[in-house]
């Protein structure tokens, strides 16, 4: 498949009823509103293709970008595609979701997570936070310096609070990942999220809500899942 025939079938496939449900969460034009299970019946035609998935994130077509990101070679990917791809991903979906997990999945990831932190632009930021807690998810802790983690975890409590709106979010996310994937720091993840406490994020109208990150890691440890590592970023 190449980019013309993909981004026909995109089109086809588009959904003026998911379309509405997306903008509310944040996903900005132009996209067609292609549910993401349609979204993997094309993945599972081309697997894996490098190219075409650069090809098709520079459409700046928010379902082709997705689309991209789960097509995506990792160890194919660059520091320099990947930078390029977050300074594109203004839709939520693409710079909290596509573009972490690809970042996360490449050799790159913690690097590129920390350059984006410290971005002015906050879709940018809340993709740096939002790759640290997919990186967490999947690399084992012998791979993760647990000490800057715990430093990250100690930069949220002091900054959560006058953070960007989805900024906060992500940051929510990270100490959720950290206390549920990293067992060494679970107890410390808790003792930061008690000291934070309550985390309030706008979400625009939508039923979304932020779970209270102590509560969903005692979830986790009741299931008997904590440290269970994913294999992959990307779903």
């Amino acid at each position: 498949m190449n980019v013309q025939t993909v981004m026909a079938e995109l089109k086809a496939k588009g959904s003026e009823g998911i379309k509405k449900i997306l903008l509310k969460h944040g996903v900005k034009e132009p996209f067609f509103g292609v549910r993401v299970e349609d979204l993997k019946v094309i993945q599972k035609k081309i697997k894996k293709d490098y190219q075409l998935s650069k090809e098709l994130y520079a459409t700046g077509n928010a379902d082709a970008m997705y689309l991209a990101g789960l097509i995506a070679d990792e160890n194919k990917m660059t520091k320099k595609d990947l930078s390029g791809w977050v300074k594109l991903a203004i839709s939520t979906n693409i710079s909290e979701y596509t573009v972490p997990w690809i970042a996360a999945e490449s050799r790159f990831g913690f690097e590129l997570a920390m350059e984006w932190i410290e971005a002015k632009e906050a879709f940018i930021v809340a993709a740096g936070w939002s790759t640290l807690s997919s990186l967490v998810a999947i690399k084992p802790d012998t791979e993760l310096n647990i000490q800057s983690l715990k430093d990250l975890l100690t930069r949220v409590e002091h900054n959560i609070h006058k953070a960007d709106n989805r900024v906060r979010q992500k940051m929510n996310s990270f100490i959720i990942a950290v206390g549920s994937y990293v067992t060494s720091l679970t107890d410390f993840a808790i003792i930061i999220s008690k000291k934070i406490g309550p985390v309030q994020v706008v979400m625009d109208g939508t039923a979304c809500k932020v779970p209270n990150a102590v509560d969903y890691i005692k979830k986790v440890k009741d299931r008997g899942s904590l440290g269970k590592k994913k294999k992959m970023a990307r779903c």
